[in-house]
C-alpha cells in the first residue's frame, strides 16, 4: 500500500499544489492557460518526438495495446450514447456525457503517472494513446457533438475529414508523426538534439500536473450534478474496465495481447480523468457547469479509483 501511494500521493499533491497557487493568487488562471500552452506545444511534442524517435519502430507500434485501448474505447461510446440517451435530457448533454465518459488525460495526467510507474516506457505509453484517441476517440466524439446542434450539419464523412486535419495540424501529432518517420527510416539523432529534446520532455510532467490544479480553481459549478456523477462513475469505473474486458478477450478471437505490464499501462489509461479541454468544448453547448462538475469530481475521485486499481493490478 505504501508503494502505490508513494504513486499516487506525488501527483495529487502536484495537482494540490496548482490549486493552491491560483487559490493565493501567486499565479493568475491566464498564467495556467500559457503554462498549459508550453506543455501541449513544446514539452509534450519533444516529449513524443523523442520517444519515439529514440526507438524502433517495432518497439513503439504494438498492435495489442492500440487494439484493446481502441476497442474499449469504441465500446465505452456506445455504451454511453445508449445509457445517456435515457438519462441526459437533450441531445447536447448526452453528447457532452459521453465525451467525458470516453476521452481520457493522458497527457497532461496519465503521462505523469505512467512515468512514475512504467518510466522506461512512459513516453511510448503516451504515443500510442495520443494515437487511438486523436485518431478514432475524438473525432467520434466531436461528430456526436456537432450533430447535438441545431440547423443545418455537414455530413459525416466532411466532419471527420475535417477533424483529422485539425488533428494534423496539432504539434502533439507533428511530433508524434516527426518520431514516426525518424524511427522507420532510421535516422540517427545526433546526441545534442537528443539531449535538448530530453530536457524540454522534463519539464512536461510536473508543469502538467500543476496546470491542471491550477484550472480547477474557479470552474462554474452549477448544473445537473446527478448527471455529472454518472459521467464520473462511467471515466473512472465502466472505461477502464470494459478496456480490461478488451485485453481478455483479445487471445479469445486470436489476437495477441499486450505484456503485462503494457496490459496494466493500457487500463490505468483508462481510469484517467477526462482531458483538460473538457469544459471548453462543453461551453460550446452552454454547459461548462455539468461539464465542470464532473470534472471536479472525476480528478478529485481518481486518487481514489486509481489506487485501488494500482492494488488489484499490482
Amino acid at each position: 500500500m505504501t508503494a502505490i501511494l508513494g504513486i499516487t500521493f506525488p501527483i495529487y499533491a502536484a495537482i494540490a499544489l496548482g490549486y493552491l497557487v491560483v487559490r493565493q493568487n501567486w499565479f493568475s488562471a491566464a498564467d495556467m492557460r500559457t503554462l498549459g500552452k508550453y506543455v501541449m506545444n513544446i514539452a509534450l511534442p519533444a516529449l513524443l518526438f523523442n520517444a519515439v524517435a529514440s526507438r524502433n519502430v517495432t518497439e513503439v507500434f504494438q498492435p495489442g495495446y492500440v487494439l484493446a485501448f481502441a476497442a474499449g474505447g469504441v465500446s465505452m461510446i456506445a455504451l454511453a450514447f445508449a445509457w445517456f440517451s435515457f438519462t441526459a435530457a437533450d441531445k447536447p448533454r448526452r453528447a457532452i456525457a459521453v465525451l467525458g465518459s470516453t476521452c481520457p488525460n493522458s497527457g497532461f495526467i496519465g503521462f505523469p503517472v505512467m512515468l512514475l510507474i512504467f518510466p522506461d516506457v512512459a513516453g511510448v505509453i503516451l504515443a500510442l494513446n495520443m494515437l487511438v484517441e486523436n485518431i478514432i476517440l475524438i473525432p467520434i466524439c466531436l461528430v456526436l457533438m456537432d450533430m447535438a446542434r441545431d440547423g443545418a450539419h455537414k455530413s459525416v464523412v466532411h466532419q471527420i475529414a475535417g477533424i483529422l486535419m485539425n488533428v494534423l495540424r496539432r504539434p502533439m501529432v507533428i511530433g508524434l508523426l516527426l518520431g514516426l518517420a525518424v524511427s522507420v527510416l532510421q535516422i540517427p539523432m545526433p546526441d545534442p538534439a537528443t539531449r535538448l529534446f530530453q530536457m524540454l520532455a522534463a519539464s512536461a510532467s510536473a508543469l502538467s500536473l500543476i496546470v491542471i490544479g491550477g484550472s480547477l480553481v474557479g470552474l462554474p459549478l452549477r448544473g445537473n450534478q446527478f448527471l455529472a456523477t454518472q459521467i464520473a462513475a462511467a471515466k473512472l469505473l465502466v472505461h477502464p474496465a470494459l478496456v480490461a474486458l478488451a485485453v481478455f478477450l483479445l487471445p479469445l478471437i486470436g489476437m495477441a495481447s499486450p505484456a503485462p505490464d503494457m496490459a496494466t499501462a493500457v487500463i490505468l489509461s483508462a481510469a484517467m480523468p477526462m482531458f483538460g479541454i473538457y469544459t471548453v468544448l462543453a461551453q460550446e453547448h452552454g454547459l461548462e457547469g455539468l461539464a465542470s462538475i464532473a470534472m471536479l469530481m472525476t480528478t478529485s475521485l481518481a486518487f481514489f479509483t486509481l489506487t485501488a486499481l494500482l492494488l488489484t493490478l499490482s
